[in-house]
């Protein structure tokens, strides 16, 4: 029996499953599941290797970066220079058969000591600073926003701070007096509404406000008056669309 052949929906739904493999938004045994049926399915090994090319100026699959693997032995390295010259002042101490008392106000080994901590927590804080701004430009939600023909324009990252920006993936043709307006739809019956205007196709911030951001939310991309649609709603061509995916 001939198999039917695949309907939009279904190549939609298999572009949109490659596409989050390839943003690294599939991990665990979902992601394990997805290679399995990348290895046996020539049709999703073809869209995996598309959006690969597509994505490859923003490759998400790379490995987190981890805090550097020195930083401990720099900590130790450090402290370890530090500390001889406290454990000469408790020698001292003890061959002078001072007392406990005496040791405990030995000033020398806790300015050592107090050396040590402090240069181990600086150390410790630059690491830790890092990997929290590593951590910050990290976006929490990605929409891949796609053409008709299913070929990725842009991607819109949404950071855990609010903040929310576009990336263009490819060249977007801009007639004369016109622009590409982005919008936003979070619920049908208040409709799209307008988070930025640019000219041309260019990593841009979008200005969401106070509006609502979530799972599954929608962006687009509509070509319309360089001043902006007349109406505040789309009225123009739909560039590309595509709704957000939580980051895992």
């Amino acid at each position: 029996m001939t198999p039917s052949p695949d309907s939009p929906d279904d190549r939609q739904e298999r572009d949109a499953q490659a596409g989050e493999y390839v943003l690294g938004l599939v991990e665990g045994a979902e992601r394990i599941a997805l290679e399995r049926r990348i290895e046996q399915e020539p049709a999703l090994a073809r869209s995996v290797e598309s959006w690969r090319s597509h994505l490859a100026a923003i490759d998400a699959t790379a490995r987190p970066i981890p805090p550097s693997p020195g930083l401990w032995q720099r900590i130790e390295s450090e402290i370890a220079a530090i500390l001889p010259a406290a454990e000469r002042g408790r020698a001292k101490a003890m061959k002078a058969g001072r007392t406990l008392g005496d040791w405990w106000d030995n000033l020398a080994i806790w300015r050592g000591a107090a050396m040590a901590g402090a240069l181990a927590a600086l150390l410790l804080g630059i690491g830790l600073i890092g990997a929290l701004d590593r951590a910050g430009r990290q976006p929490v939600m990605v929409a891949v926003l796609l053409t008709e023909a299913s070929v990725a324009a842009a991607v819109v990252h949404t950071f855990a701070d609010g903040r929310v920006e576009m990336l263009p993936l490819q060249a977007i043709d801009v007639p004369p007096g016109k622009a590409l307006e982005i919008w936003t739809l979070w619920d049908r019956s208040v409709g799209p509404r307008s988070v930025g205007l640019i000219d041309r196709a260019r990593t841009t911030p979008l200005r969401l406000d106070q509006l609502p951001l979530g799972q599954n939310q929608l962006f687009e991309i509509t070509l319309e008056p360089a001043t902006g649609s007349p109406t505040g709603r789309p009225t123009g061509p739909i560039i590309a669309k595509g709704t957000t995916s939580q980051r895992l």
